[in-house]
């Protein structure tokens, strides 16, 4: 496994992948196809933040990607894996990959608006729910996390 910044040509499968993490969770064809928009990674998306793909052999099969907001705050925007990845430690090297590049670069605060989910994912690696919000889906709430670095 490797990681690697992602290059302006990785937009079509890092979408792929972030559409197929998504669906993994159970919603529907239709709902995905609602979300596409948030859910699509524009080559414009990649120049313009910072994206780092999860290299398995010669398969892309997952990527973070985070938006500086503040000279210490960080957005973790997005962190996906192929459904077929997921459970096998590898959002775990991702995580830690993230987690050390943020500390590394004296980053003191991350946040993130998680997948209902995935909370427990991130509770896992520290991070602290601080609120949440309704989402377009009647009572689906996406918690707003942060972990303190």
């Amino acid at each position: 496994m490797e990681i690697k910044k992602a290059s302006l040509g990785d937009n079509e499968i890092l979408t792929k992948i972030t559409k197929k993490s998504k669906a993994y969770w159970g919603y529907s064809e239709e709902q995905i196809l609602k979300w596409n928009d948030n859910l699509t990674i524009s080559k414009d998306y990649i120049e313009n933040n910072s994206v780092f793909k999860l290299v398995n052999g010669n398969e892309i099969v997952g990527y973070y990607s985070y938006i500086i907001k503040e000279q210490n705050d960080v957005l973790l925007d997005n962190l996906f894996i192929l459904p077929e990845y997921i459970g096998k430690g590898f959002g775990k090297y991702l995580m830690n990959d993230f987690l050390n590049r943020m500390k590394n670069e004296k980053f003191e605060k991350i946040t993130l608006d998680s997948e209902p989910n995935a909370e427990e994912f991130y509770l896992k690696f520290g991070f602290k729910k601080i609120g949440e919000f309704e989402t377009s889906i009647k009572n689906r709430f996406m918690p707003i996390m942060e972990i303190s670095l």
